[in-house]
């Protein structure tokens, strides 16, 4: 763990342990990832429903199914150089630009950490969290964080390039900056993040209270829903607030 953390005055590092300053432990015994606790901020009863008691599964829907699509075509494009099926030869500009960057390509890359914030295997029993870069390059002590998009460029969400970046910084510790970015391959859009080593207090911080709020969630087993225009499309037909698509 590295020296930012260690002084951070939000929390108390003992034996490895992260806790609060009350010295209660700010975190459960629970595995996240940033897709998982954007859905827990979304609705904590669906994160429950689905994640926790995994009484209801969310059906692909057609663009989801598309976009796993693409993230394979361009998985292997990388990866083997597998041609393009022609229907989406019109991401190939884009990527050819990210495959002349010097330096060692890992396609979806998985990586894992502990609590202590010491690396481990994807799926290690003591995992903390994880995720998965589409790409990561690493060149000497600069890397390349990727992460294609098939969706709209209108409400970029580059928190995700965040984390992932706080993650390459533990599993290759000879790497001091990133450049991070959203590949939105259907707007031909490229959001770009950057981030230094001395970025990693900040960073961890800006997922403090939603780490928190989770955390609570599990220790008071506690799960409020929040009702918005999107329950009709929630998987949790059992909950009070879900209103059938018309």
């Amino acid at each position: 763990m590295g020296d930012a953390l260690k002084q951070a005055p939000w929390i108390n590092v003992k034996n490895g342990i992260i806790k609060n300053t009350e010295g209660k432990v700010n975190m459960a015994d629970f595995t996240w990832s940033y897709s998982s606790l954007k859905q827990y901020e979304n609705c904590p009863k669906q994160y429950y429903e689905v994640k926790v008691l995994q009484n209801f599964i969310t059906v692909p829907t057609p663009q989801m199914v598309y976009g796993t699509e693409v993230h394979e075509a361009l998985e292997l494009y990388v990866k083997e150089g597998k041609e393009l099926a022609k229907n989406y030869q019109r991401f190939k500009k884009m990527v050819d630009s990210l495959l002349a960057i010097p330096g060692e390509k890992h396609t979806e890359f998985k990586m894992a950490l502990t609590k202590k914030l010491e690396p481990c295997d994807f799926e290690d029993q003591k995992r903390w969290v994880r995720g998965v870069a589409d790409l990561v390059i690493i060149d000497g002590d600069q890397a390349y964080v990727i992460d294609y998009k098939t969706g709209s460029n209108k409400y970029p969400d580059p928190k995700q390039l965040r984390l992932m970046s706080l993650m390459v910084f533990v599993h290759f510790p000879e790497v001091n900056s990133i450049k991070a970015g959203l590949l939105f391959v259907l707007k031909n859009s490229f959001i770009q993040e950057s981030y230094t080593r001395d970025d990693i207090y900040k960073s961890w911080k800006s997922f403090d209270q939603s780490l928190i709020r989770l955390t609570n969630s599990y220790d008071t087993n506690e799960w409020i829903p929040n009702p918005t225009p999107l329950c009709g499309w929630c998987p949790v037909d059992t909950c009070e607030h879900h209103k059938p698509r018309r």
